[in-house]
């Protein structure tokens, strides 16, 4: 019987024993770099003709890894070989599938400085950013495992004399798995294991910012006992490989985490039926957002400083649930911003290996210029109070950014930025700034803060989010606690970490029998 399931604890690192490991971990990562990492198909270690390198954002002259850029012909071949493993996976017991996930689990909570550290290295993820992503991927194991059982338990339907009626389900086939660079960890980890606990196959392939990560996961799924073929690991340019592989007619579901562009491509494709296809390919997607954080006249403004800081600048503002838009009352308009201000401009930003830094590097240098383009717009449609450009160092650094007195027109309070920049608008009223806070393309998350219970509950009902908070920080939703998707441009609303989450890795069949009559 397995335990109730809990959330993984973040580890403190002003405690010794937590920060002696990390720098240990750290060492030995660092004594990995540079070493070339093949392709996995159907269990085989494969090479291709060309490759790339990934590098470290916070010392661009570091090479994390060398890594094969597979071409189509070794694309369709991992397809096949998830196909082929397919037929005997889907026969294995919900129960093995599950005993193997909680391997995985176990594994991966064993080795979770070595797991930071290498995000520390390749992604530039602060100590305590690194460290959440790696609880997250541990806590989607133990859940999705969970819920795995759960799914096949005997399922509730209506009794009706004469017959045996039976629902349950299986899975859909073999998959693409598309994972984003910024939650390298957690998020890969969370859309591949649910997909294969399901029944289901999966060619995997990561963000060419992050395959190193993506490979020590591959070998904790390895080492945990995942038959060949289950998962397979392929290295390339999705508008190369990952386009084939979504427009194979063998895929049977794509899972992709990443931009609105790609997001929507990614439907597109999967929308037409090609030749050899004989089903609807299922897309779960999700796409970022334009997260806001409304402060009402009556909050709290010390834990709304503090949730706007934490929400705008944790990992560089380089999620999808970050607050890119504050939106303060006029009535405390000016007091909120110059203490914003201040304490803005206290952020250490670095390399992230230093565990003084709040803020590391953005990812890489296309990042980085539509970043800064993005400031300079912000001058223009707004005043810069904050930050303003790159910060010192030899990784891809920008300042806090704040632009303030920003029309809800204006672009950068439309577009997503995906880096430390945060607009300011100012809202005569709570409904004004719900108003400016749904008037948006996305509906990932959204906070509110203030003290009136009818304008909270107005806040509740009317705020157009997958994930509202009230009273704390729009980002770090937790598996089991917040199940995380938005809606509109957001994505497919797949909530991510909740118990309808398997349900999108499978299809239900129902089998009625009628009882004989016996002559």
């Amino acid at each position: 019987m397995n335990s109730e399931f809990k959330n993984e604890s973040l580890l403190d690192f002003s405690q010794e024993a937590n920060r002696t490991g990390q720098l240990k971990a750290l060492e030995l990562v660092q004594s990995q770099l540079g070493r070339q990492y093949d392709l996995i198909i159907g269990g085989k270690r494969l090479k291709s003709s060309k490759t790339f390198s990934s590098i470290n954002p916070s010392k661009k002259s570091e090479i994390i890894g060398v890594f094969q850029q597979a071409d189509l012909e070794q694309a369709a071949h991992a397809v096949d070989a998830a196909t082929h493993a397919f037929e005997a996976w889907k026969r294995f017991s919900a129960q093995h599938r599950a005993n193997i996930l909680f391997q995985v689990a176990e594994r991966l909570r064993a080795r979770r400085l070595e797991m930071n550290a290498w995000m520390i290295f390749e992604v530039g993820k602060t100590w305590a950013e690194a460290d959440a992503d790696t609880a997250e991927a541990v806590d989607f194991c133990e859940f999705y495992a969970r819920e795995a059982l759960r799914y096949a338990e005997s399922q509730p339907l209506t009794p009706f004399a004469g017959e045996t009626n039976e629902l349950f389900y299986i899975p859909l086939g073999a998959g693409v798995v598309i994972s984003p660079w910024n939650f390298p960890c957690a998020i890969l980890t969370g859309m591949t294991t649910a997909a294969f606990v399901a029944g289901n196959t999966v060619v995997l392939k990561p963000s060419s910012d992050s395959p190193a990560i993506a490979a020590f996961i591959m070998n904790i799924l390895e080492e945990s006992g995942l038959p060949p073929g289950v998962v397979n690991f392929v290295t390339g340019a999705g508008s190369v490989i990952g386009d084939a592989m979504v427009q194979n007619p063998k895929t049977r579901f794509v899972a992709f985490t990443g931009s609105k562009e790609a997001g929507v491509h990614i439907v597109e494709e999967s929308s037409r039926l090609r030749p050899g296809q004989i089903w609807i390919k299922r897309v779960i997607a999700e796409m970022g957002g334009k997260d806001f954080i409304i402060v009402d006249e009556d909050a709290d403004l010390d834990e709304a400083l503090t949730g706007v800081i934490a929400s705008a600048y944790g990992y560089q503002g380089q999620k999808c649930s970050a607050c890119s838009r504050l939106i303060l009352h006029e009535k405390i308009y000016s007091d909120f911003l110059q203490r914003l201000v201040e304490k803005t401009a206290r952020i250490k930003v670095g390399p992230s290996t230093d565990p003084a830094n709040y803020m590391g590097p953005v990812i890489n240098e296309n990042a980085m210029k539509s970043i800064l383009q993005y400031i300079e717009i912000g001058k223009k449609e707004g005043k810069l109070v904050a930050g303003g450009g790159p910060a010192d160092g030899e990784g891809f650094f920008i300042k806090p950014s704040i632009i303030a007195d920003v029309s809800p027109s204006a672009r950068i309070a439309r577009e997503e930025i995906f880096g430390p920049v945060l607009t300011v608008l100012k809202a005569k009223n709570l409904d004004e700034a719900i108003h400016i806070a749904n008037d948006n393309e996305y509906g990932l998350t959204g906070s509110v803060y203030g003290s009136n219970e009818g304008h909270l509950r107005k806040a509740k009902e009317e705020c157009h989010v997958g994930n509202l908070y009230l009273n704390r920080k729009c980002t770090g939703a937790l598996v089991g606690v917040h199940p995380f998707g938005g809606f509109n441009m957001s994505g497919t609303d797949s909530k991510a970490g909740g118990r309808d989450y398997l349900m999108l890795f499978t299809q239900a069949k129902v089998v009625s029998e009628k009882a004989l009559i016996s002559g």
